[in-house]
C-alpha cells in the first residue's frame, strides 16, 4: 500500500480497536486516515466501521468517498458494503467536517470561467480572501460562492463550500470548486496524488542565472517570524517541497518565471524563491518590497515606486489549471490571462529598459 506520510503532517492517536493517524494537507482541505484493524474486530460493513473513527461524518458521506475510490483496503478500493476483518489495512481520503463558523452568503461578483452540476472554476482577483477566517469573516470567495449556490437553488451546506485547494489573498488566478461531496472527494484525491496540472506566473527580484531549474527544500513555519514560511534544506523541519521553474522574460533586475509545483505547500513559491535569493517582486511579507539596487540607472528608485503603485501586491498568478472531471472523466484545462496590474508592470519595465 502506498505510504502518503512523507507529504503530510502526522498527528498520531490511539484507539481501543485500531491505531489511527490523521494527516492534514497544508491547505487543510481533506484528511488522510490510516487504520490497522484490531485482531479482535468482528465482521462489520466498512461504512459503519469508519463512523467509529469519523464521528462527524455521515454514512452517506462515507459512501460517497467509497464510490469515488478513496477508501482502500489492503491496497485495493472497496465499496461501502465491504466487511472489515482483523488485520485489514484501511486508507481513506475524506472531506473535512463542517467548520463551526457559519458562512454568510454575500452578493459579490465572481469571474466564473466554467460551471456545470458538479464543478465550478473561478478566476479569483488579487485582494480577495478565499475562506473566512480571523480578520476576514466576510467579503471572501466562499461568501460569494455561498450566495451563488443559494440563488441557484443548490442544496449544500453553506459552511462547507467544496474548496479543493486555495491560493493566497494577494495571489490571482484559477481555483476549482466542487459542488457536491462526490466531486469534492474525487478532486481532492487528484490533488493528493498530484495528478492536476497547475502553472503559476511570478515576477522575482534579480536575474536568474539559469533559464530553468528546480528548487528543493522542506518548507515549514519560520522559527522566529511566524507569519513567514522558511526552507529547511536538511529536512529537519517542515514538509518536502519541490518547485520547477523556467524563465519567460528577463528585465535585468526582475525576472518573469513560470512555476510548476510538484508539491503544494503553504507559500511554496514565495518561500522557495526567497530562499535562493530571488524574492517575489513587492512581496512585503518576505521583504520583496525592498528594491534591488540598480546600477546607476537614472531615476531607478522612482521607477520602482511607480511599478509598485500599479502592482501593489506580490507578483504571483495562478495561470493554468487542469484536472479530470469527476463525473465525465474528461480532461479539463483552463488558462487565465495575466491580470492588468502585472501587465502594466511588464510594460513599465520594457519601456524603462528600452531607454536606459
Amino acid at each position: 500500500m502506498e505510504d502518503f506520510r512523507d507529504d503530510y503532517f502526522e498527528d498520531e492517536t490511539q484507539g481501543s480497536q485500531a491505531e489511527a493517524s490523521i494527516e492534514e494537507e497544508n491547505e487543510g482541505l481533506y484528511e488522510h486516515l490510516s487504520i490497522m484493524v484490531d485482531p479482535g474486530q468482528e465482521l462489520l460493513r466498512i461504512d459503519k466501521y469508519l463512523q467509529i473513527f469519523r464521528q462527524n461524518s455521515s454514512r452517506n458521506k462515507i459512501s460517497q468517498t467509497c464510490r469515488a475510490g478513496n477508501v482502500v483496503v489492503n491496497g485495493k478500493p472497496v465499496k461501502q458494503n465491504y466487511r472489515v476483518k482483523p488485520g485489514d489495512e484501511i486508507s481513506v481520503l475524506m472531506a473535512r467536517p463542517p467548520r463551526e463558523n457559519v458562512v454568510v452568503p454575500q452578493a459579490i461578483p465572481l469571474n466564473v470561467v466554467y460551471e456545470d452540476e458538479d464543478v465550478l472554476v473561478v478566476d479569483k482577483p488579487a485582494g480577495m480572501v478565499v475562506h473566512p477566517g480571523h480578520g476576514n469573516w466576510d467579503g471572501t470567495l466562499v461568501n460569494a460562492l455561498a450566495y451563488r449556490f443559494e440563488q441557484s437553488g443548490l442544496k449544500t451546506d453553506l459552511d462547507r463550500i467544496g474548496l479543493v485547494h486555495r491560493i493566497d489573498k494577494d495571489t490571482s488566478g484559477l481555483l476549482v470548486v466542487a459542488k457536491n461531496e462526490y466531486a469534492l472527494s474525487h478532486l481532492a484525491k487528484q490533488f493528493f496524488d498530484r495528478k492536476t496540472r497547475r502553472l503559476y506566473w511570478a515576477f522575482v527580484w534579480g536575474n536568474l542565472s539559469e533559464d530553468e531549474g528546480t528548487i528543493r527544500g522542506h518548507i515549514g513555519r519560520h522559527l522566529k517570524n511566524r507569519m513567514q514560511m522558511a526552507v529547511y534544506e536538511d529536512g529537519s523541519q517542515g514538509k518536502h517541497a519541490v518547485t520547477h521553474y523556467r524563465v519567460l522574460e528577463r528585465f535585468r533586475y526582475m525576472t518573469w518565471v513560470e512555476c510548476k509545483l510538484e508539491t503544494g505547500r503553504t507559500h511554496q513559491i514565495r518561500a522557495h524563491f526567497r530562499h535562493i535569493g530571488h524574492t517575489l517582486f513587492n512581496d512585503e511579507r518576505y521583504e520583496g518590497h525592498i528594491p534591488l539596487r540598480g546600477q546607476n540607472l537614472p531615476k531607478y528608485k522612482q521607477f520602482i515606486q511607480n511599478v509598485f503603485e500599479v502592482l501593489p501586491r506580490h507578483a504571483l498568478h495562478a495561470h493554468t489549471l487542469g484536472f479530470i472531471h469527476p463525473v465525465t472523466k474528461k480532461e479539463m484545462y483552463f488558462e487565465s490571462p495575466m491580470p492588468e496590474d502585472m501587465v502594466q508592470a511588464v510594460e513599465k519595465w520594457r519601456t524603462y529598459l528600452a531607454h536606459n
